[in-house]
């Protein structure tokens, strides 16, 4: 189409016109892909290290969706792919011309149906962003091979446009997912923080909580959060873990990290606003992140109050950013990525013998 091809030059893109037989209804995407890759070798001669497919029948694709899988393949996978939380049952009719009906479940077992919050979480790939080894890609000539990555996103703004159906629901959605008043329309960058501050449950964790015989608590926390929380700590942010329970595993959980924390408070807001006093940040520059209603006060002191995925919607509603990862599965990494770049190792521009040029 040559007006999206203009408007594409016009964004700064290169466009690669498809020859006639990789155009029609029939073209499979990883032939269109293979295409465009020998085209940039041929430009710049040299293979690219990693190649991206992002498809445009994903409207509420987000930049973090594209940084998420290409960080994961600079990072060691051999792909990755944008996945969101599914915790539906499916079902295959096996029915063959005149038979009738006969349901089959996939991803359930009729003998033995437990409880959605206690089935192993499943993830839905969105079709959104994928991103691939190119040496590898162009030897399988398919997307997926070695391992993949899955990069958690918002179950929200997942919709693929197919048919005219989901072009109407798009269009209903649009000015809630991407208008003026999308909460998650910012984010803060590099630069724009001075100090961050967690909630521990539900923004640490993913809300859910595990009791032993004897009354205690265990909970799940996230591999990369803690590589997240490592690395704004080697960056001299300052951090703190703010929790309205008092329990133990919020304090071992910060020991871990090498961080403070406050919990068992009840006004979170007046624990933020007095930490910051010591510390000497401006709450202005405070970088609070969390997902519940008693969140909410210090949303209001805090420059960049940011809810993670899943938290409730007048949480979603009040913050200035959201992140695509729910909490408890890499929310906190993704704040990271924020405030320090994909890889987790951009210096910041206030750092000491970090020069920055401006035009």
């Amino acid at each position: 189409d040559p007006a999206i091809a203009e408007a594409a030059r016009a964004a700064g893109a290169t466009v690669v016109d498809r020859p006639a037989p990789l155009s029609g209804d029939t073209a499979t995407s990883e032939a269109a892909v293979l295409h465009a890759l020998d085209a940039d070798e041929a430009r710049h001669g040299r293979l690219a290290d990693v190649v991206l497919l992002v498809q445009c029948t994903s409207p509420f694709l987000t930049a973090d969706d594209v940084d998420g899988v290409t960080s994961a393949v600079l990072e060691g996978a051999d792909t990755a792919v944008t996945a969101a939380p599914f915790h539906g049952f499916l079902w295959r009719d096996l029915a063959t011309g005149a038979t009738p009906s006969s349901g089959h479940g996939v991803n359930h077992d009729a003998a033995h149906r437990p409880r959605r919050q206690d089935r192993p979480e499943d993830l839905l790939e969105t079709g959104a962003a994928y991103a691939m080894r190119a040496d590898g890609f162009r030897a399988v000539r398919h997307r997926f091979f070695g391992r993949t990555a899955l990069v958690r996103t918002d179950p929200a703004r997942v919709l693929e446009i197919d048919d005219p159906h989901e072009l109407a629901r798009a269009r209903v959605l649009a000015p809630l997912l991407d208008g003026d008043e999308a909460p998650c329309g910012s984010r803060p960058g590099p630069g724009d923080v001075d100090a961050v501050v967690l909630d521990f449950d539900g923004t640490q964790t993913d809300d859910t909580v595990q009791i032993d015989a004897e009354g205690r608590e265990r909970v799940s926390v996230h591999r990369g959060d803690g590589l997240g929380i490592a690395a704004l700590r080697d960056a001299g942010i300052p951090l703190l873990i703010l929790s309205t329970e008092q329990n133990p595993v919020v304090t071992a959980r910060a020991r871990k990290l090498r961080i403070p924390v406050l919990h068992g408070v009840d006004r979170k807001d007046e624990a933020l606003k007095q930490w910051c006093d010591e510390q000497g940040v401006d709450p202005a520059r405070v970088l609070y992140a969390g997902n519940d209603a008693n969140d909410l006060p210090c949303f209001a002191l805090a420059g960049w109050p940011v809810a993670v995925a899943g938290a409730h919607e007048p949480v979603r509603r009040a913050a200035r950013a959201v992140t695509t990862a729910p909490g408890g599965r890499g929310a906190v990494r993704e704040i990271a990525s924020w405030l320090l770049g994909p890889d987790l190792r951009s210096p910041r521009p206030t750092d000491p013998g970090h020069a920055t040029t401006r035009p």
